[in-house]
């Protein structure tokens, strides 16, 4: 039952973006959350095959080779900072059966309260 179907519906499922990138920084997939954010919102074409580094400025892209570094020597996840949405963004390390580093993805986590539902603010 594990096919790919079910690991794009898992990862869907989740209510941040994720972006995930190879180890040569090129976009290899996009959850629902962060389609519908970059394609819709943002304006975007097809993102997926194209490099991280496009859609940064240079001084982004130095930073985010400095935290890529940071997940080759061995940390599991670095804050990126937040965004001008209120969400945190971190890289986080996909590493394979071995602890070697597959890529990683970014994630983009609304630091803004939940409200549960049925109440008013």
């Amino acid at each position: 039952m594990a096919d790919l179907y079910l690991y794009e519906a898992i990862l869907d499922s989740i209510h941040h973006r994720i972006v995930f990138v190879d180890n040569d920084h090129i976009i290899r997939y996009l959850n629902r959350k962060a389609k519908d954010w970059f394609y819709k919102k943002r304006g975007y074409a097809d993102l997926v095959g194209k490099c991280l580094f496009d859609c940064h400025q240079s001084t982004s892209q130095k930073e985010l080779l400095g935290l890529y570094h940071r997940l080759q020597q061995g940390e599991n996840e670095v804050f990126v900072k937040i965004t001008p949405e209120n969400e945190k963004a971190s890289m986080v390390a996909v590493r394979g059966p071995a602890g070697q580093l597959l890529g990683y993805f970014e994630r983009f986590e609304s630091l803004a309260p939940k409200i549960p539902s049925g109440q008013n603010v």
